[in-house]
């Protein structure tokens, strides 16, 4: 018999560590991905367009004065060149960084901040205002079953999603996610619960009792992302073409959003990963305990089978010879067919000295005498315990 026991706690102990190795493959990720400390990091390259629009005039303007040979000036003059060089080539690599990185490689980076948006959505029950609204409502009822007895039973009857573009902000800029509800860690919080009861009028009330039903009433759930939340992202960073940054699902990588810190991710990330892992090799070891007892238990199985049948065969054949000594004395025909061409183990395994006329239910095995079967509980060939005995006639 296969040991399935043991096959399914190696089979999931396998997946636990497949689980504990993504696991920390993310959180060794996520200490890799880049930290956006202030989010006007990412829209700079939109703040700084005029700063490079005046930089370029006040390099064009000391280039003029060094044309025209005004020397009194030439101090000042070169020291606003230098700077306005310098502030040129940091203001364009702070501003086509973001550029740069999503056009070689997605930008992963995390940012941090409080969810906002131009057009929140308001909340019918709670009056609270958030960006990501889910709606259900759920007919909840008492069901006549076939014991006689009421149970209680509910069906959904409305669910509703709304969204509205959204972003995080932190005071210095803003930044607007996508495609949030498709993370991971991502979770909306019950802005209320109403139950409202059944108030259907009587021809329908004894509609529905004829039926097996009574309506108790309607439980409706509002799930919503509010406004102010803080949350922290981790995704791509990419930039449309009217300079709108905005943070999405990366085509490989890792996409987060919650309101832990990204320190808190990663170390939660550890924690199940090494308990992924603990737990793998707890199930294989009591997988291979398993399949290991049960093999060792066939072995054993099987010798004790083949002892018990040598030891049937031995006696069968002592007690054959016995017969045919006899027999010998009283035929002269010497035939051949009225000796036994074989030898048949037909002789109780237990006394070994009557001939096994008992089967036992529901094993079928047939194997002792009636004797000898009125003191037994389980089977000797399979272990299996004996419900019935049941006496036959052989001749």
């Amino acid at each position: 018999m296969i040991p399935w026991g043991g096959i399914s706690c190696c089979l999931s102990g396998a997946a636990l560590y497949l689980l504990g190795r993504s696991s920390g493959r993310d959180a060794e990720v996520l200490k890799t991905v880049t930290r956006v400390d202030q989010l006007k990091e990412l829209g700079m390259c939109d703040a700084l367009e005029a700063s490079i629009n005046f930089v370029l005039l006040g390099s064009r303007v000391s280039d003029w004065i060094l044309g025209n040979g005004l020397g009194h000036m030439y101090v000042n003059v070169v020291v606003i060149h230098v700077l306005s060089l310098m502030l040129k080539t940091q203001v364009l690599v702070s501003s086509q960084l973001l550029d740069i990185e999503s056009k070689v490689l997605p930008l992963i980076v995390t940012v941090c901040g409080r969810v906002g948006s131009e057009t929140p959505i308001s909340c019918e029950y709670s009056g609270l205002r958030g960006v990501i609204l889910e709606e259900t409502a759920e007919q909840h009822f008492l069901k006549h079953n076939d014991a006689g007895s009421w149970i209680q039973d509910s069906a959904l009857m409305l669910s509703m999603s709304k969204e509205v573009p959204w972003y995080l902000e932190d005071g210095t800029g803003r930044v607007f996610v996508v495609g949030a509800r498709s993370a991971t860690g991502f979770v909306l919080t019950v802005g209320s619960e109403v139950f409202e009861e059944s108030g259907r009028s009587l021809v329908r009330g004894t509609l529905d009792y004829l039926q097996g039903l009574k309506m108790l009433g309607v439980k409706r759930i509002e799930r919503l992302l509010p406004t102010g939340t803080s949350l922290t992202v981790v995704g791509e960073a990419v930039k449309d073409d009217i300079g709108t940054v905005r943070i999405q699902r990366p085509h490989k990588g890792p996409f987060y959003v919650s309101p832990k810190t990204i320190d808190e991710l990663i170390a939660n990330l550890g924690k199940w990963a090494r308990w992924y892992k603990y737990a793998s090799a707890g199930l294989t070891m009591f997988g291979v305990f398993l399949i290991a007892k049960r093999s060792i238990q066939y072995m054993l199985e099987r010798k004790r089978r083949w002892e018990l049948q040598r030891r049937v065969l031995a006696a069968a054949t002592k007690r054959s010879g016995k017969d045919s000594e006899a027999s010998n004395g009283t035929s002269e025909n010497g035939s051949d067919g009225t000796k036994r061409d074989r030898v048949m183990p037909d002789i109780c395994v237990i006394c070994l000295e009557h001939e096994y006329n008992a089967v036992f239910v529901p094993c079928g095995h047939m194997c002792c005498c009636t004797a000898c079967s009125s003191h037994l509980t389980s089977c000797p060939l399979c272990r299996r315990r004996i419900e019935q005995v049941v006496k036959t006639f052989r001749h």
